[in-house]
């Protein structure tokens, strides 16, 4: 069957996914610890509780939070590969990817939500059950949609431009996404003396997961991957066809650093209102402006990154934006102690240094996975486009549980307050632990992606286009 390439406008339609689903990542990711681990003046001045313990209570080092969290993301190590070999080896007759889509949206929305709203309103086992199961839930349908979903990627991107236009969508509906998640900072104050300090969120939660609801369908709908897709279905199953994506060492190289990208993200990303309403004494109402701000000076940059990567190639510009990242979390780790980095100037500066190497790390990374499955694809002869955004997905995964896992266990460093306390909240120790801590990942990310043979992969497939 003829397929087609997809236009400028198909390609800004299939983005708008993106933007649905990482607003739902966003605001697990941001608000899990914020929520269920409220900072002494949320507690104090707003009428924020309790719900599940917040000490370090398990083995005396790890808090309940962090360890439901890495249980989570192990959970995740067995569905992203099998939902990649479903989605790979389908013979659905609309395609191997949409269906999956179609059929993981509303769940995915409806337990985004779910995930907040433990049922008991203090300390409770119950509570506890409930964040770990519907959190296993929300990974589950998360990798329903976004594998599928990052394996189009490579099979809608026929050219080197078309991926790099494509990935350039995906990385600024991703960035506006996350920004979306941050919104409650500014919107649910208002609502809390009507509905008190929780279900204030929550009603905002519930506004922002229709609205990625509706995004997500969006190229569910308008797209027919048939249009533009006629791959045939892998006949691997999913332990093989996995045992062969980490045989490719152009990709373990890639994902090893990957993974230590996503730890670094994530913890920045998850203390950032810590570090706005802890490190810098500032209202949680900058957490949305400071990203916001980064936000859009990023997408300044994006139009130029396309041809930056014509000129020195992906590697090198993704190890730049490792160090530009790390740089951006000294800053952080400095604050309160060089002499006058206080109050909105380091946050001005983070946004300032931070602000091109996330155009450089939303861009690049996806399109590199597509080069990789392409020349893996030319070499095996076999398409597994799935299973390797798949481990993909795992490596973010795995980088943003081994974060949750650190964050909530180094956050409480430094306090005053007995470890084991039930109400313990964030220090300006711990935090300045977690800067330091995000910034080794990110040099031991351009360490690792060294290794990484970009001129093997991209000779391989200019070879096959000739």
């Amino acid at each position: 069957m003829k397929t087609r390439r997809l236009t400028k406008k198909e390609m800004w339609i299939f983005a708008i996914g993106q933007l649905g689903w990482s607003i739902l990542g966003g605001i697990v990711n941001t608000w899990l610890v914020t929520f269920y681990l409220p900072t002494k003046d949320a507690v104090e001045n707003q009428g924020a509780k309790f719900y599940i313990p917040t000490g370090l209570v398990i083995l005396g080092l790890l808090t309940v939070l962090g360890l439901i969290s890495f249980i989570c993301r192990i959970f995740d190590a067995v569905t992203d590969p099998w939902i990649a070999s479903l989605s790979d080896r389908s013979k659905n007759p609309k395609g191997r990817r949409i269906p999956f889509m179609q059929k993981a949206a509303i769940p995915f929305a409806v337990i985004t939500v779910l995930v907040f709203c433990a049922p008991v309103e203090t300390i409770s086992g119950i509570n506890i059950a409930w964040v770990l199961i519907f959190l296993i839930l929300f990974y589950l349908f998360m990798t329903m949609y976004c594998t599928p979903y990052n394996a189009l990627i490579s099979e809608f991107g026929k050219t080197q431009d078309d991926r790099m236009y494509i990935s350039t969508a995906i990385s600024l509906t991703f960035f506006f996404g996350t920004l979306i998640a941050y919104l409650p900072f500014v919107f649910a104050a208002p609502l809390q003396a009507s509905v008190g300090y929780a279900w204030s969120y929550r009603i905002w939660f519930i506004v922002l997961a229709a609205i990625a609801l509706v995004c997500m369908m969006i190229p569910c709908i308008k797209l027919k991957e048939r249009d533009f897709v006629d791959a045939q279905p892998s006949e691997t199953d999913a332990f093989k066809s996995l045992t062969k994506t980490f045989k490719n060492k152009n990709f373990l190289r890639f994902a090893s650093s990957d993974i230590a990208y996503w730890i670094g993200l994530t913890l920045f990303q998850t203390g950032l209102p810590f570090f706005v309403k802890v490190s810098m004494a500032l209202d949680e109402f900058y957490t949305t402006v400071f990203l916001g701000a980064m936000t859009v000076l990023s997408a300044c940059f994006y139009p130029f990154v396309s041809r930056m990567v014509a000129k020195h190639g992906k590697k090198k510009l993704v190890i730049c934006g490792f160090l530009g990242l790390a740089l951006a979390y000294v800053v952080t780790a400095l604050i309160g102690v060089v002499p006058g980095l206080t109050g909105m100037l380091p946050g001005v500066l983070i946004v300032v240094i931070a602000a091109f190497p996330m155009a450089l790390l939303g861009i690049i990374p996806q399109a590199i996975v597509a080069d990789v499955a392409e020349e893996d694809g030319i070499v095996t002869g076999e398409k597994r486009e799935g299973m390797f955004f798949a481990a993909r997905t795992f490596a973010m995964k795995f980088g943003q549980s081994v974060a949750m896992l650190v964050f909530t266990s180094l956050a409480v460093l430094g306090t005053t307050q007995d470890l084991t306390s039930n109400d313990l909240t964030a220090s300006p120790v711990g935090l300045r632990i977690i800067a330091i801590v995000a910034v080794c990942f990110c040099v031991l990310g351009a360490v690792i992606l060294t290794a990484y043979d970009e001129k093997k992969v991209m000779n391989t497939i200019q070879s096959d286009h000739e």
